[in-house]
């Protein structure tokens, strides 16, 4: 029985999320709230619910890039190049950012009659992203449970994955990762030195995949 719905944003973890969940997943929910790469996400995003013949929604959230403070709100030139870590990418951080999809999910998937929220964050985000974090997951599972009727609740099974763990299940599951998107520099291609772009590099690397990725440099 289809009872979830699924935040989609188009990038590794939540289209592998899509593929291995696909019986489970009624509706793909992705967000538009203003990022850098925000075009590139949608668009695979789009691609694959079609491929899988899921309905999608986007949901626009622009007032988030007038009122909150994130250099994936900046434009490209304001993401930090090299490592992905706190001292480097802390700068991208979007102020409970998940914290807000989920909420906004969680009343889409009750007015949809569905059960669960599913949502693709994992274990290598816990240190720079608060709202990554198993605590915090747990804290909105808590929370969409007390306040809805439906006793809804929050699906969130790679939480102690890492990326390159995640790009396994992608393997094994035949998702084409060149129909994802990684940079927060946006374009037309992944830059290939900022720091999601090395996470993804190094994760497709740990996985034994053949980077599909077509980068600038």
């Amino acid at each position: 029985m289809k009872d979830a719905a699924i935040i989609l944003s188009g990038g590794m973890d939540s289209v592998t999320m899509l593929y291995e969940y696909q019986p489970d997943i009624a509706l793909a929910i992705s967000f538009d709230y203003g990022a850098n790469h925000a075009a590139n996400e949608l668009s695979f995003a789009k691609y694959h619910c079609n491929a899988l013949g899921i309905k999608h929604l986007i949901i626009p959230l622009k007032f988030m890039s007038e009122y909150f403070k994130s250099s994936l709100l900046e434009g490209g030139d304001a993401i930090p190049e090299a490592s992905y870590n706190e001292d480097n990418m802390k700068s991208t951080v979007v102020p409970f950012r998940n914290g807000i999809m989920l909420s906004i999910a969680c009343g889409i998937a009750a007015s949809n009659g569905l059960k669960k929220i599913m949502i693709a964050n994992h274990g290598g985000d816990h240190d720079l992203y608060p709202d990554c974090r198993e605590s915090f997951i747990k804290a909105m599972d808590r929370a969409v449970y007390e306040g809805t009727y439906e006793r809804m609740e929050i699906f969130a099974p790679y939480t102690n994955l890492s990326k390159g763990e995640i790009a396994r299940h992608g393997r094994r599951l035949g998702v084409d990762y060149a129909k994802t998107w990684s940079c927060y520099k946006g374009g037309d291609k992944h830059c290939g030195h900022c720091g999601t772009c090395e996470e993804r590099k190094a994760a497709l690397r740990e996985a034994g995949i053949d980077d599909p990725t077509e980068y600038l440099n």
